[in-house]
């Protein structure tokens, strides 16, 4: 019988502009939130929050912590926590630490600056970050100890471990090759720095053209043309504005004196204007970042974590060890924290007793302000980055601005509670 107009399928309403561009409005807020911060304080502080030295120094502040945030998202979409990260950095900090001043040159006779020093000694933290990481994983995976347990005496546990490996004393100095994967004391320069911006550039642009040719193929919607051209163009200005603003931030001139004369060179007369560029620790993170998105969304391991997340007992009837996967997790995690070890110390240029303290709450909260959701199954790289960054903005503003630390730890301790009260309704808004 032929089908009557009056029963045929109703037509679907027309799509919103918002629908249209398929934006990530949660995403867009969060973008918003820091360029009004970043605004605000630069006003507040007459123009010196925005300044070049004051951007290079902010992004390699927030390196150490948003790379275990990145570690952490993958934690907590497996529905664990992780409150042993600052303690795990520090002991991974002081086995580097010993390994390079008490140990290599005792053994080996390989003493500070040899050219196998560094390396040595960041393939030793890196083993002993992950089998860390991985006995917790073991714990938690095939013992069944819930994580908050095991990471809460691991967060006793390590930060002491450290303390008796120094005997409580801060080591330094460090090798001079270690140092410069920390900030001012490693920087690619210039021209180095512009190359690889236009490299990234290309990266990025060649990921979303290649994003919506996918989406196209399999027949979903994508941006019309002209939304996808302006996101494009966003997406290229931010990446070298950025490098553009690094490399503006200027060497002292005494200081590039310094670093000629520790070459054996002349420094050439009339020579200045010579900018920092992109510090090696940001270059870590990126790489950081490119590596674990790819993970998260093209692997297998990838698609087992969000899977577990989103339904545990679903994950493993359909084959998923889950247990394995823990360990696995876990295992990434305290990889994470002995990079982020070997930041955070050649930052300072030595080993610390308080290297990492108060680490595990700010890490977890920058992934948790980025959008990971503390019931499992959903999160992202760059958006814990992005909480990792507007943590130290805020934290570094008000540190400008004169506020007394105990209040700043309180207002950053009230946006994480705002942060998630908005996560919640906005998860709402998606389900309604």
């Amino acid at each position: 019988m032929a089908t009557s107009p009056s029963q045929t399928l109703p037509a679907q309403a027309p799509k919103s502009l918002f629908q249209k561009l398929e934006l990530d409005m949660r995403l867009l807020g969060m973008i918003g939130a820091f360029i009004v911060l970043c605004i605000g304080f630069d006003i507040i502080t007459e123009g010196r929050f925005l300044t070049p030295r004051n951007v290079f120094n902010l992004s390699i502040q927030t390196v150490s912590v948003a790379i275990m945030a990145c570690g952490m998202v993958f934690v907590i979409v497996t529905r664990h926590i992780d409150l042993s990260v600052g303690a795990l950095l520090a002991t991974c900090s002081a086995i580097m630490a010993m390994t390079q001043t008490q140990i290599l040159p005792y053994t080996l006779d390989m003493g500070l600056n040899h050219p196998a020093t560094w390396i040595i000694t960041i393939v030793v933290g890196l083993i002993a970050g992950t089998l860390i990481g991985a006995f917790h994983g073991f714990l938690v995976g095939y013992l069944t100890i819930p994580a908050f347990i095991v990471t809460l005496g691991g967060f006793l546990i390590w930060r002491n471990v450290a303390w008796y490996l120094t005997g409580g004393q801060t080591i330094g100095p460090l090798d001079a090759n270690f140092i410069k994967l920390g900030g001012t004391n490693g920087t690619l320069g210039e021209s180095t720095s512009w190359a690889l911006g236009i490299v990234l550039t290309a990266a990025a642009l060649w990921a979303l053209w290649s994003a919506r040719q996918a989406r196209a193929r399999h027949g979903f919607s994508v941006k019309p043309m002209w939304a996808q051209a302006v996101l494009s163009g966003i997406t290229a200005v931010a990446i070298l504005g950025f490098v553009a603003v690094l490399n503006a931030y200027e060497i002292p001139q005494r200081r590039l004196e310094r670093m000629f004369e520790a070459r054996g060179e002349v420094m050439p007369e009339g020579l200045t204007g010579v900018g920092y560029g992109l510090p090696f620790s940001v270059l870590i993170l990126i790489v950081v970042a490119i590596v674990l998105t790819v993970v998260a969304r093209r692997t297998r391991l990838g698609r087992y974590i969000f899977a577990t997340g989103g339904n545990p007992d679903a994950a493993e009837l359909s084959g998923i060890n889950t247990r394995l996967l823990t360990v696995k997790v876990f295992a990434l995690m305290g990889f994470l924290c002995a990079l982020s070890a070997v930041v955070a110390s050649a930052r300072l240029s030595n080993h610390s007793n308080d290297i990492g303290t108060l680490d595990e709450l700010r890490v977890i909260a920058a992934a948790v302000i980025g959008g990971t959701a503390l019931s499992g199954g959903i999160g992202t790289i760059y958006g814990a980055i992005l909480g990792a960054l507007i943590m130290q903005a805020l934290q570094s503003g008000m540190a400008m601005v004169g506020v007394d630390a105990p209040f700043q730890n309180i207002v950053v301790g009230l946006v994480l509670v705002l942060a998630v009260f908005i996560d919640i309704l906005y998860r709402k808004k998606l389900g309604a």
